[in-house]
This record gives C-alpha cells, sequence and structure tokens, in this order.
C-alpha cells in the first residue's frame, strides 16, 4: 500500500456544486492542499476532516509541495489537491501528476463542475446551437493575445483574463469580426452569494466592467448564442390567464429560492410518508367471507346388495373354523376338502384367518357371498379455519424414582 494524491475539481465556488466523489476524497484526506484565492473556505470547511492538515497552495514554492509528496509517499498518506472548476481546465494538471507517478504515488483525477459551465446555467442559455454556434473556444490568460485569431472563427468563445484587460479584448476581438452588439456575458465568484453576471454588449463591455469593478480574473463568455430571447408583445384584447397560486409559489415570494425548494422538498416527503403509513381503507360492500362445510350425500344401496353381517367379516386371527362353516354352510370337513388341510375345528391353518378359511371353503363348495358395501367417499371441506398452534406445558410433577429390579439366581448346571 502507498499513498494517493488526488486532484479534486471544487467547482465554480459554491461548496454544494463539488461532485460526490470529489467530497469522499476530502473526508477521506489527511493532507488538503488549497488556494484560498479560487477556492471558498466554506467548501474545505464543509467536506475536510476536522483533524486534517490544510496547505495553502499560495504560500508554498513548488519545491515545498514536491517535499508534502514525498512525505506522502513515505508515510502512506492520503493528499487532496483542490482546483477551481474542473482540474483539466487552466489547473497547472499535468506537471505535478506526472511528479506523483515519478514518486510512486497512486494518482487520480476527479473531475468538477467548471465556471463556464455555471455561467451558462446561471443566464439560462447553451453555448452550442446548431444553427448558430456548433463549437467553443477556450482561452485563458496566457492565451489573451492571441483572441483575433480565435475570433475569427465566428463561434463562441469563453476567454478567462483580467478585468483590467477589457480594453485590449475588445480591440481584439473587433479585429476577429466580432460586431459591437455581439452579446456578452461577464461573469465573477459565480454561484457564490456575491457572485456578479451581468449581460451586456460588446460595444458597452468596459463600460460594464467598469461599474462592478471588476478588475481581478474575469471570465467572458461571447457569442450570437447569448442573445436574450425577445419579450413576447401583448395583443390588444388579450387578457392574461389568472392561475392560482401555489403553496411552493407562495412561500418563494417571501423566502428565498433555496429556502422555498428545500421546504417544498420537505412538505413532499411529509406527504408521502403519510400516505405510505396510513391504514387501507376496506372497500365498500365487501364482507368478511364465510367458511361453509360441504358434504356428500351418501348413496343408496344397489338394488340386491345386502350389508355384510358380522360373520362374514370376522375377526383376524381369532375366528375359528366353525364361524367360517357358518358364513359358508357347510360343516368343517367342507373346510378341509378345499385343499386347506386339516387341521382341527377353531385352529386357523397357516396362519390364515377363519373368516379367510371359511370364504376359501365356500368358494370350494360353490355357495354365494353377498358382496360388500365400499366405503363412503370423506367429506370435502370447502374452506378451513387455521387452527392455532396448542403450547404443550411440562410437568412440575417429580417423577417417581424406579423401584430396582431383582437380580434372578443363577441356575445351577
Amino acid at each position: 500500500m502507498t499513498g494517493r494524491v488526488s486532484f479534486v475539481g471544487a467547482g465554480p465556488g459554491a461548496a454544494d456544486l463539488i461532485t460526490v466523489r470529489g467530497a469522499k476524497r476530502m473526508a477521506e484526506a489527511d493532507v488538503v492542499v488549497w488556494s484560498p484565492a479560487v477556492v471558498e473556505a466554506e467548501c474545505v470547511r464543509e467536506h475536510a476532516r476536522p483533524d486534517a492538515e490544510l496547505v495553502d497552495f499560495s504560500r508554498v514554492s513548488e519545491s515545498e509541495v514536491v517535499d508534502l509528496y514525498r512525505r506522502a509517499s513515505a508515510s502512506k498518506l492520503d493528499v487532496v489537491r483542490l482546483h477551481a472548476g474542473d482540474p483539466s481546465l487552466w489547473g497547472g494538471l499535468r506537471e505535478q501528476y506526472e511528479t506523483c507517478q515519478k514518486l510512486g504515488l497512486a494518482v487520480d483525477v476527479v473531475p468538477g463542475v467548471s465556471a463556464v459551465s455555471a455561467v451558462g446555467a446561471s443566464v439560462g442559455r447553451e453555448l452550442t446551437t446548431s444553427d448558430v454556434a456548433q463549437s467553443v473556444v477556450l482561452t485563458g490568460p496566457e492565451g489573451a493575445e492571441h483572441v483575433a485569431e480565435f475570433a475569427a472563427h465566428g463561434t463562441t468563445m469563453a476567454i478567462s483574463a483580467s478585468g483590467a484587460r477589457t480594453g485590449r479584448i475588445v480591440e481584439q476581438l473587433r479585429a476577429g469580426g466580432y460586431s459591437d452588439d455581439t452579446p456578452v456575458v461577464v461573469a465573477y465568484k459565480v454561484s457564490l452569494p456575491d457572485e456578479t453576471v451581468a449581460q451586456t454588449t460588446l460595444g458597452e463591455l468596459e463600460a460594464c466592467v467598469k461599474e462592478h469593478k471588476l478588475y481581478r480574473t474575469t471570465l467572458f463568455l461571447v457569442g450570437e448564442v447569448l442573445k436574450p430571447a425577445p419579450a413576447r408583445r401583448a395583443v390588444a384584447g388579450d387578457e392574461p390567464v389568472r392561475r392560482t397560486r401555489s403553496k411552493w409559489s407562495m412561500r418563494a415570494s417571501r423566502d428565498s429560492a433555496s429556502v422555498a425548494a428545500w421546504s417544498a422538498v420537505h412538505d413532499w416527503q411529509e406527504t408521502a410518508r403519510a400516505r405510505r403509513s396510513a391504514p387501507a381503507k376496506p372497500k365498500p360492500g365487501t364482507d368478511d367471507p364465510v367458511l361453509e362445510l360441504v358434504t356428500a350425500p351418501a348413496e343408496d344401496p344397489a338394488p340386491g346388495q345386502v350389508d355384510p353381517t358380522p360373520a362374514e367379516l370376522g375377526s383376524t386371527g381369532v375366528g375359528s373354523a366353525d364361524a367360517g362353516a357358518a358364513a359358508s354352510g357347510v360343516g368343517p370337513s367342507a373346510a378341509g376338502s378345499s385343499g386347506a388341510g386339516t387341521p382341527a375345528a377353531g385352529t386357523p391353518a397357516a396362519g390364515t384367518s377363519g373368516a379367510g378359511a371359511s370364504a376359501a371353503g365356500s368358494v370350494g363348495a360353490g355357495s354365494v357371498v353377498a358382496a360388500v358395501e365400499p366405503p363412503k367417499p370423506k367429506p370435502t371441506v370447502a374452506a378451513a379455519a387455521k387452527r392455532k398452534p396448542t403450547t404443550v406445558q411440562a410437568s412440575t410433577t417429580p417423577r417417581k424414582p424406579a423401584a430396582s429390579r431383582a437380580k434372578k439366581p443363577k441356575r445351577a448346571n
């Protein structure tokens, strides 16, 4: 097992815009390297462990950062390097990634929400459309000198540069072919409470930046796709449709949008729990099922059928030859003449019952035996209630000790 360094995108600024994986990496980190100038302290305070070591990236040199990576490799520490937005955009990721690999550290990169995406979401516009612009050009502070070359493509541009260089950027955009009425969005600290997002045009861009006093690194979005939608003109004679205000809209009018949204979610959860816990109502017109015992009617005996007498059935192993002779109408000699042997009267032959012996004798003498009635079918039960299991209690009465058996004397030979 070795140490690990994770390059995590902290998002555009808000603490809740970091990805779930990024928050997990921060919660597991022993050391968090971040820059307060580009990453908000709330993000670190929200997700980092209380005992984690915090290192200000803006106050240490590059060699000190490498020493930190060496210590992580030797002590098997988890280190998180926080980047504003997405680490793959203007984050200087390549050099640090290769350095960690040379030190034998496990390295992974967790992407984040870029400031470009956050600004597009803030103004409710997509950056690419099939009929206006199908590509986006991203340029950082080092590429600000080549804005005119990029502007020649006539597509959407995202420029990250210092607000103090706005005049130079405007000149290069005009040289690249953009007109003064080209829509421009100016964004600073997007998604934070003190964010600045302004929509203007290329001709009024310098005045807009001076008005909001933007002198640090600012994001400029330029392109026709950012043009605001035209306002719908009301036709004379049309009356607006008045709709009843919902509970959420009334709450949003007096509270902030985030508080109202969370309240609406909470109300929905409470309603769902109440429905789930409420007992099911019985359907009207239905009664409990009634259990009925259905029995099959007894069948009448067939004409000429006679019930067997006890003498005909006999008892197994106990009946004598006299009983068999009474059933067949012949004497004991008839039973013996049937080939069943010559046993004495009252003694069954070869383990046969007296009834069986008499029956054999009657067959041999040509006597007629009455037919036996078939067994009656068992009653059919439509439905039966489930019996409750019976409980058996152990007896508490002590058992009497068994009497000892006397030993039998041995016989003398």
